[in-house]
Formats: C-alpha cells, structure tokens, sequence
C-alpha cells in the first residue's frame, strides 16, 4: 500500500518503525546450539531454563532460611507489630520515600546529561519514578526499568543506540553508590560477631570500596582502557563521583526509610543498622530473586541475631513487613495510577506515542492480574482478622464463609494462568480476568472483609473495562503457549503461598481430621489447606486440559483444495507477491474462520513465512501473526517473517519481534510511465528497434498455458544452462507445470518463435500487477527483457493496473554510515562487494532505469543471539540449499 495511502496510525508506525529499524544497533553472537544431536539439545534446554530454575531454588532456599530463622514467630505477632507502628512514623517513613525516588530522577537526568541530550525536568522524574517503581517491587531491575525506560524515552526522541547507554549508566550508578557506601560503612562500623563475615569486614570493605574509588580516579586517565573485548573511557573524576555520590545517597535514604520503621528497643545506631542493611540488599541483588524477597528478610534476621529469639525476630520481620509495603508497594500503586492517567490523556489525544504506550498496555494489565492473584492466593493462606470474623459470625453462614474462602484462592490461581492470554491479547481471557477480579473482590469481603484487597481487585477491573479493543484475538487460551520464566513465576508464586500457609498455622499440628473441619474461629487452618488444594487442583487442571489439546503446525505441502481455497484471497490482496502460494512449494496456515492465511517453510529451526499474511480483514492477519508465533515456540522454532512491508510492521512489533531492513522493492505507479522525455531515449530506442524487427507481446489466460509448457521448458533449461545456474525457491517461483498453470502467461513472439516469456501475478481490485519466472533464449535479440518490462507496464496500464511490482533489490537502500546499525553496515558492504555470489548492485540499476518508487522491506525476527543461524536459514531456503547460497 502506497504511504498516501495508509491508514494514520499505519503512517506512524511506518515512520516510527522504519527510524527504529535504521538506528537500532544489531549486535548478534553466533550460537552453535543448533546442533541436531539430543545431547546438544538437552545442553540448550538447560541453558534457557537454568536462570529461572536458579532464581526458584534461591527463592526456596531462602523461604527455609526464614521459617528456621523465625520458627517460634507467629504470623498474629507480626500483623500485631505493623498495626503498632505510629502514624508519626509512617509518616516519617512515606516522606523519605517520597525523597528517596526523588533522587532516583538524579540517575536519568545526570545520564541524559552523559549522552548529550536534554528533556523537560518534570518529564524525566516522572520516568524514572515509574521504572523505578515497577523495578523495586518486580525486581529483575535491569530488564523491567530498561524496558520502560526503553518505551518511555523512545517517545520522546532518543534513539536506540542513547537508551541502551542512558540504562547502562543508570545500573552503573546504581551499582556504585551501594558498593560505595557498603564499604565505606564497613570501614566505620564493625559487625555483629555472629555474622559469618565479620571475621573479614575489613578486607570485604577495602575490596567494596576500591572498585568506586577506581572508577572515580581511572577519570584522570584519558585514554581507553581495555577490558577483555571492549575498550572503556571512564569519565572524568568530577562526573564519576557524581555518580557515585548519587547512588550512595539513594541507598542510604533507602536504609532510612527502614530504620524508622524499626523497634526501639532494636536501636543500636543508625551506622550499625545501615551495615546490615546493605549487606542484606547486596544478598537479596545477588540472588536474582524478584525484590530479593526472603532472602532480605533472612539476612536481616541474621544480622540483628534473632535467630530463635521470638522477642526480637516478630519485630524486625513486622518493620521488614511494613518497609515493604511503604517502600514498595505504595510507589507500585502510585505508578499504577499515573501510567493509566497518561494512557487515557494520550488516548484523548491521539499522539504520537500513542500506538507506542498502548502496546505496552496489554503486558501492563499482564503484571497487574499476576500481582491480583499472588494477593488472593496469600489472603487464603493466612489468618483473617478475629474482629472482621466476629462481623460475619453474626450475619453470614458458615457455609458461604467457607465456600468464598476456597473459590477466592482459586480465582487467585486462575488470574495467574489468565496474565499469561492477557499478554497475548487474547479476548477470552480478557472476559474470564474481568468476571473473575470481580468476583474475587466479593469472595474477599465475604471470606474475611478483606475490603483492602476487594478494593485492589475491583480497581484493577475497572481499569481495565474499557481497554477491550486491546484484546482482539479469538485464539483459545489452552493453545497459548507459556514461557519457562511464567510456568517458574506462577510456581514461585503457589510455592510462597504454601510457605505462607505452614508459617500462618505452624502452632496448629496436623491430622487428617483437619481438612473436614468447618468453624469460624477455629477453622482458619482448616480453610487455608483446603484453599491451598483447591488452587494447585485449578492449575493442574488447566495444564492438564493444555496439555491434551495441543496444536502443531502443519507441515504438508498444501493439497489441490487448500490451492483453490487461498485463490480467491491471493486473487483479492492488495499485494501481487501473494500469487507465489500458487507454486505449492509452501505449507499454508489459514485461521479459523478461513479469511486469511500465510505460507511457510521451514529450514532448520528457522520457520520462515513469505510476505505479510494474505487477506483482506484485518483482525485474521493480526491472529495468524499470534498463531504463527506461538506455534512455531511449542514447536521449539524460530518465527521468521521475510519480506514485510512497512504497512504491517506493527503486526510484529506488538508480538515483540526484532526488525532488519533487508532491502527496498521497486513498484511503478503505471498512471506516470511512458517513453517520453529524454531520461527514456534508450528505452524508447530498444522498443522501436525490436518492434521492428517483429517482436511482440502475447498475453495467454491460465487455462490455455498447458500445451505452450513443453516449448517453454526448452527456453528455460536453456536460459539456467546458459547463466549456469539452477532454480531458486521459496521467494521465487520455477519452473513447475502444475505452477505455471494456475498463472496467466506472457509470452514474447519473433515470428513463429517463442524467445522469451514469464508467468504474471494480477490481482483482482488492478491494485498491482507484476510477474515472477523470467526466461528468454540464450541466442534471442539483445533488449528483449527490456522489452519484455515495458510491453508488460504498458498493457497493463491499458488494463486500469495502478502499480507495476518489479520485485526487491536485496540489501538496497542500507548505509554504512559510522553510526548506522550494524546489521545495516554489513549489509551495505555485501552489497557493494558481494557480486561474486549475487548481483546486488546491477539488479538495482537495472530496475532504477524504470523509475520506480522504492518502498523499504523488513525481515521480522525474534530476539535473541540466534539472528546469524536465521539468516543462514533463510539464504539457504531460498537459494535451494546451502551450495546454493554461495552460486549464482
């Protein structure tokens, strides 16, 4: 589709989209794991799931460290202390905070400094407060504010290479200024003795405090320093310890924020307290467990030696308690609340970020239903509160308390496993997480008033009521496929709620009779059991339902009825290239309701489709882009999409595919072509002369192409001999009768010969004509494809055709400007020197000398390290195997 002719928002995101792609720094790393061998395999599995799998067991390990740490600490004991705590201290403790995200915003405004840019201070606090925010309560800090970051400030003008430094130096910082005040406290203050370190605070100070002190003097050397593959200029002094000092204040507001939280009778100094602190945090940072949650709380434990000691343990795990609620879920809400204030403003408005802010909607919603059903799942796990329950005793039935109680935690479940079809976009999940956060947020009040968690949940679902032209997919959720990382987070998840459960009713000793005992003062282990059943039954269930009912693509050559089905879409398209499904060489997906489909093919895990999904309604293009993804994913592949145009690049962005330009495609608008003016003389000249000479152009329907083949086939078994080289594939039809029967023909006459011909793709709407297969006689006369190209435009446009499609020229339009993205360097030196193994630049002049308009293609990949064994795929799969790729 011409760009004078898109849609607005297809406008945006061919400008936004196509600037991404043109600036976005590609750097791969060649990834051999692609071996067939199992043991290879087996070697690549564990590599993807160790991260996940590692976080789970620390998360483990640290939930045991903590039940031993407070085994005689009960759950009643810790509420007691957070409702203890004074307003004046609460207080207190949301006014740091408040300070301490305040200087948060030092970290991007100084980094924007950095990297020569500028932005509106309000702007920038407002950023940073919502990546970090979201960071401190996720945790993964590095990858859930970088992505923010990345959506923020891209709205804002920077480009790809500007925020992956402006994150960079944001972590740096961060990093820093802990080290930086960890050592130097350490230097001051010395240790209790029970902590294992204690023995050597002073060579751990030294070695924490030198790596920031290094970075700070390495500014008076200014020349690169060489770190393993990389060479780093450090910044000078006056901007490093900025840096640092900026870091070192954040984490001590931080620590402040805690010790005002902290009992009295715990105050041993601010110093000694701030020792525990950092170390605790360093622990919690290291473990890569979300918000470094148990493992903080242990090491905290630890340092103040309330191991067994119930007197100071159930007032220390009450401050961690309530410094986990001001310090991070406050901030977490407030965000909350500013990303969908900012999300309506800019639907109101309609700019320009936009489109951009509400892809990330459906991911945000994701994360808020996850967090919805975690709090369900650990309400059901503990105690209700004696006086709420005292209320419904005297107005409620037991069996509805009870009844409320089990399907409160079991919505909890299910919201977890609905976050994954919210991702995905799915409609049906939208439906099911807005009847179910309602009805969890009645089951709250009914199983306890919980009225603060009823309010959360009800919240969420009027946020996200009117957002439902966001989920537009009618896919099923059973079909959708779930990441190691999600399976291991909604695992983590139930795993902390039984935690909750064994440290909630650790004074209650089990027997069986426990599970069919109904009482509302004495029944609250009972409930939580039965609770805790009842969700992991949900989940099974629903695994077990995905599990019965999967769906591989298929990968059979598409029958003679699949051929006829897809006829009239290739027929109505507006693009001629969907006729190259006619040569049958590709497997076909159609979604459910048969209006769309797209062709494939597979070349090692590459699962590569061929152009934009075919057909007219909007909606099936969009679900195949989905279906394709995730079926390709529990095929174990990589979704591929080659040559994309960039109408249709936000099909792929929104399912957070990577972007490469692979070269621009030339279409003639036939309204301006002709043979006049002086830039078409030799045209003009090749025309007349083989006219003269008795050419001329025959255009053959379909049905009457089979008896010409067999005088075809010696024109093109001479042609291939003649330029020694055999067929291509894939992006380019061959030589095939039952092929070239599905096409109209034209045909090229001197006299009673046939010297040249070609097979030609006319849609239906004359939207765009083109043709694919090209032969002509080794000995025929010189010109005669010319010739051929401008009979064919000219009857054509005769015809009422608006475009005349002369294909792409692969690699062109890429720069290898110093700045310009790697990928797009590379490709401009193969273009410019790679014409032993394809003519790159001679198929470009010839096609530039029709004056055509050049419209830019993309290839849509996933992300990742595996980008160099995709390319190698794709050449392979059109080349016609690997030889093929390196012959002409």
């Amino acid at each position: 589709m011409p760009p004078d002719r898109q849609p607005a928002v297809c406008r945006i995101f061919s400008r936004e989209n196509e600037r991404r792609v043109e600036q976005e720094k590609v750097e791969q790393v060649p990834r051999t794991e692609e071996a067939l061998d199992p043991p290879s395999q087996r070697v690549v599995l564990l590599r993807r799931i160790a991260g996940p799998l590692l976080s789970v067991g620390m998360l483990c390990l640290a939930l045991w460290a903590l039940h031993l740490l407070a085994r005689d600490v009960t759950y009643h004991e810790i509420r007691q202390y957070v409702e203890s705590v004074s307003r004046t201290r609460l207080l207190m403790a949301i006014a740091l905070t408040t300070l301490g995200f305040g200087v948060m915003s030092f970290y991007d405004r100084f980094g924007l400094e950095a990297i020569g840019k500028s932005l509106p201070w309000r702007r920038v606090t407002l950023i940073s407060f919502i990546s970090y925010a979201f960071s401190n309560a996720v945790g993964m800090s590095l990858l859930v504010s970088g992505s923010i970051r990345y959506r923020f400030y891209l709205q804002n003008g920077l480009t790809t290479t500007e925020i992956a430094k402006l994150v960079l130096y944001c972590t740096l910082s961060f990093w820093l200024g802990l080290l930086a005040l960890t050592g130097v406290t350490l230097l001051v203050v010395p240790l209790p003795a029970g902590l294992p370190m204690s023995d050597w605070r002073l060579t751990l100070a030294i070695a924490l405090t030198a790596i920031p002190l290094a970075w700070v003097l390495g500014g008076f050397i200014r020349k690169p320093i060489r770190l393993w593959r990389w060479r780093v200029l450090l910044p000078r002094p006056l901007p490093a310890l900025r840096q640092v000092l900026v870091g070192a204040l954040d984490w001590w507001l931080a620590a402040a924020v805690m010790y005002v939280l902290m009992p009295d009778r715990l105050d041993t100094g601010f110093g000694h307290f701030l020792a525990i602190f950092v170390i605790a945090q360093i622990a919690g940072l290291i473990s890569h467990v979300p918000g470094g949650l148990g493992v903080f709380e242990a090491v905290m434990l630890a340092g103040f030696g309330a191991t067994g000691n119930q007197a100071l343990a159930a007032p220390i795990l009450g401050s961690l308690a309530a410094f986990r609620i001001v310090y991070y879920l406050l901030p977490l809400c407030a965000a909350t609340v500013l990303v969908l204030q900012r999300e309506a403003r800019g639907l109101r408005r309609q700019s320009l970020w936009s489109p951009w802010f509400t892809g990330l909607l459906p991911s945000f919603f994701a994360g808020l239903t996850l967090v919805s059903g975690a709090v369900l799942l650990f309400s059901g796990a503990t105690r209700a509160l004696p006086d709420r329950m005292a209320i419904l005793r005297s107005v409620l039935p037991l069996s509805v308390l009870e009844v409320s109680h089990l399907l409160a935690s079991v919505i909890g479940m299910l919201l977890l496993i609905l976050a994954r079809g919210l991702q995905r976009r799915l409609d049906a999940a939208y439906w099911l997480t807005l009847v179910l956060l309602v009805a969890g947020a009645v089951f709250s009040l009914l199983k306890g008033i919980d009225y603060e968690e009823a309010t959360l949940l009800a919240l969420l679902a009027l946020a996200l009521g009117p957002a439902h032209k966001l989920f537009y997919r009618r896919a099923s959720l059973f079909n959708a496929s779930f990441s190691v990382g999600w399976i291991v987070a909604i695992v983590a998840v139930f795993g902390c709620a039984t935690w909750l459960v064994m440290f909630s009713y650790k004074h209650v000793e089990y027997s069986s009779s426990l599970w069919w005992e109904f009482s509302f003062h004495e029944g609250g282990a009972p409930r939580a059991l039965r609770a805790l059943v009842g969700a992991a039954v949900a989940g099974l269930l629903f695994a077990l339902a995905s599990l019965i009912k999967p769906q591989r693509l298929r990968r059979t050559p598409p029958s003679e009825a699949e051929l006829q089905r897809a006829l009239p879409l290739i027929r109505g398209f507006h693009s001629a290239q969907a006729h190259l499904a006619l040569m049958g060489d590709k497997h076909l997906l159609f979604d459910a309701d048969g209006k769309a489909f797209l062709m494939y093919d597979t070349e090692g895990r590459s699962w590569v489709s061929m152009g934009d999904p075919v057909g007219e309604d909007e909606d099936a293009r969009r679900e195949l882009v989905w279906s394709f993804r995730e079926q390709c994913e529990r095929a174990g592949g990589w979704p591929v999409f080659y040559q994309v145009s960039p109408a249709d690049l936000d099909m792929y962005l929104e399912v957070g595919m990577s972007l490469l330009k692979i070269g621009e495609e030339a279409r003639v608008r036939l309204a301006d072509f002709n043979l006049d003016g002086k830039s078409r003389k030799t045209l003009r000249g090749t025309v007349n002369k083989l006219g003269r000479d008795g050419l001329r152009l025959e255009i053959v329907p379909a049905n009457e192409v089979a008896p010409l083949l067999p005088r075809l086939k010696e024109i093109s078994d001479a042609w291939l001999g003649d330029k020694h080289a055999r067929e291509k594939r894939f992006s380019l039809g061959a030589f095939d009768p039952r092929y070239l029967v599905r096409t109209p023909m034209a045909l090229v006459w001197q006299g009673e010969r046939i010297v040249a011909f070609a097979n030609l793709f006319l849609t239906e709407t004359r939207e765009e004509a083109s043709l694919d297969l090209m032969r002509f006689v080794p000995d025929g006369p010189s010109g005669i494809m010319d010739y051929l190209f401008v009979e064919l435009m000219q009857w054509a446009k005769a015809e009422g055709y608006r475009w005349f499609n002369l294909g792409m020229a692969p690699l062109a339009g890429l720069t290898s400007r110093r700045q310009a993205p790697l990928w797009n360097r590379f490709g401009a030196l193969v273009f410019g020197r790679g014409e032993r193994f394809y003519n790159f630049r001679g198929l470009q002049r010839y096609k530039d000398k029709f004056d055509p308009e050049w419209e830019p293609r993309y290839m849509a990949v996933p992300g990742g390290i595996a980008l160099p064994m995709i390319l190698a795929n794709v050449a392979s799969l059109i080349s016609g195997g690997l030889t093929g790729v390196v012959r002409r």
